[in-house]
């Protein structure tokens, strides 16, 4: 999403605060705790969000947006780095859910999926922007990666304040859900539904035009338009959870400050981050353990909101989170998933706020799920994990969230409760005994001059290679093009796939998968070591 722009001073009500205590320890005690992302469809109970066993989940996501702009499909389609293999560093490195913002423009018959490199995503080619979606998710299945779909605009031209527009009817936005609730029943890759991406005020109060909570007026109160189109979808598909973001401002009007009326005042925040009325006026599914509450939080990156200067900050931020959010969760009322948050991390101050919030969430498997905003490196307020060339990452972002991911069952060697990359020994490289690797290769494209490809090497060895390095040989006059997944350079006839420093081993059974493109004629990859053990 791209995000909206906030006023200052006491006009903060198109910004919602989001704030919270270092530290929120969990209510329920589920008997087990799930792999990843658990099996078959999920619920919650309580606080907290479990597998279809019972079993604990936490989903530690990543937004990929762009099937909400122009383009209607992700972006990066026109990078370098092909669309599997940027799922491949996402579930590497322990995000273990994919948050989609779409527009109804993108479910339009007709629709056109545009901004993709057809050399490097050929599988793309013709495809609409829905079938480009049913491959991501068939993908992102099979690494274990869970997807949540989030209705982020009615059209592609910009966000609205409530659930309709005056060309796209709440008719066409329930119906539009429950069409995407029967193309992906019975896939449980697909957990549920964002219903509609931060709606937040409009009007200067008391002619309040925008998104309410509780305020019982049926063409503005966004707990009630939750509730008929979460009822509409799982009348369609009992088995999706429910997301539900916040206000602005519960009346849905800015405050007149100069008015001299304090009635008309009152508390806002971050569009889509209010939801302090959550608890007085809860959102009533007809279906039970199926509402979790999605508030967004962002820092100054995005407005310099009041509270990032005050004189106790960061001490202040856990009773602002607590008042808008985070007591759902610690009153045990329901899970808490935050949709979006981020931030460039350009200001000192962004960086205590993201390593407060982080704590804030809980550590471990109870701990508040949520969906970092973004990978993409085009979001103009927060960039992205991804830096610019769609294949390597922010590194001082993905150490800060690093601890707080669970990777998804099959996402890669990174990931776990802790997320953390295991260490290894001081006294140099793990060198595995020959023959305690595997090595696969996979020719993803081929063009007049290139080709595209991906070596997999997987650990059979007992112990962990840390730090890993795959090497392969080409015939003389195959030169690389480009590589991700790991830092690829050639020498001669040999190329190199260096661990990268936020993934540096390879633990016992674990596998890595090296992408890259090459020129010259499509050859297989040849004597492909580990760490100088041949294959």
């Amino acid at each position: 999403m791209f995000r909206p722009t906030a006023f200052g001073g006491a006009l903060t009500a198109l910004a919602t605060v989001a704030a919270g205590v270092f530290f929120a320890a969990a209510v329920n005690t589920s008997p087990a705790v799930a792999a990843g992302t658990g099996t078959g469809y999920l619920h919650t109970s309580g606080n907290q969000i479990v597998d279809s066993t019972g079993a604990t989940v936490r989903l530690t996501g990543i937004n990929w947006f762009g099937m909400e702009t122009d383009n209607k499909t992700f972006h990066g389609l026109w990078s370098s780095n092909p669309w599997r293999g940027q799922l491949d560093t996402m579930a590497r490195l322990g995000y273990n859910t994919l948050r989609v913002p779409y527009s109804n423009d993108a479910l339009k018959a007709g629709a056109t999926a545009t901004g993709i490199n057809d050399f490097v995503n050929p599988d793309l080619i013709g495809l609409s922007p829905l079938q480009i979606l049913d491959k991501v998710i068939d993908y992102a299945g099979s690494k274990g990666m869970r997807i949540i779909l989030d209705r982020h605009r009615p059209t592609a031209a910009g966000q609205s304040p409530l659930w309709y527009t005056s060309t796209v009817s709440e008719a066409t936005w329930i119906n539009d859900w429950k069409m995407l609730a029967q193309r992906y029943a019975g896939n449980p890759t697909v957990i549920g539904a964002d219903l509609h991406n931060e709606p937040h005020a409009e009007g200067t109060n008391p002619a309040a035009t925008g998104a309410c909570w509780g305020c019982g007026d049926t063409t503005r109160d966004w707990r009630l338009a939750a509730e008929r189109a979460g009822n509409a979808i799982l009348g369609v598909q009992p088995n999706w959870l429910i997301f539900v973001e916040g206000v602005s401002c519960p009346s849905g009007g800015l405050s007149n400050v100069w008015d001299n009326d304090p009635s008309n005042d009152e508390d806002c925040g971050w569009w889509g981050g209010n939801l302090s009325k959550a608890g007085q006026f809860p959102v009533r599914l007809n279906v039970a353990n199926r509402l979790v509450y999605s508030p967004h939080e962002y820092a100054t990156s995005v407005y310099r909101q009041t509270w990032f200067d005050a004189p106790d900050y960061p001490a202040n931020m856990p009773a602002i989170w607590d008042k808008y959010w985070g007591y759902l969760y610690k009153q045990n009322i329901a899970p808490i998933m935050m949709g979006e948050f981020g931030s460039t991390l350009a200001d000192p101050k962004d960086r205590v706020w993201l390593e407060r919030l982080m704590a804030y969430t809980g550590t471990g498997v109870s701990g508040m799920s949520f969906t970092y905003w973004s990978w993409n490196p085009n979001s103009g307020d927060t960039g992205g994990i991804a830096l610019d060339d769609w294949t390597n990452i922010n590194t001082t972002k993905q150490a800060i969230l690093q601890p707080y991911l669970i990777a998804p069952s099959g996402g890669g060697p990174t990931g776990g409760p802790t997320g953390g990359p295991t260490g290894g020994p001081t006294g140099g490289p793990t060198t595995p005994p020959p023959g305690a690797c595997t090595a696969s290769y996979r020719q993803v494209n081929a063009w007049p001059g290139g080709f595209q490809g991906e070596v997999t090497v997987k650990n059979t060895g007992t112990a962990a290679v840390n730090p890993w390095s795959v090497t392969w040989s080409w015939p003389s006059g195959v030169t690389l093009g480009s590589g991700w997944n790991a830092t690829v350079t050639q020498s001669g006839t040999t190329v190199t796939a260096a661990a990268p420093g936020h993934a540096p081993s390879l633990p016992a059974g674990g596998s890595v998968t090296v992408g890259f493109t090459a020129n010259g004629t499509a050859s297989t990859p040849g004597t492909v070591k580990l760490n100088g053990a041949s294959c």
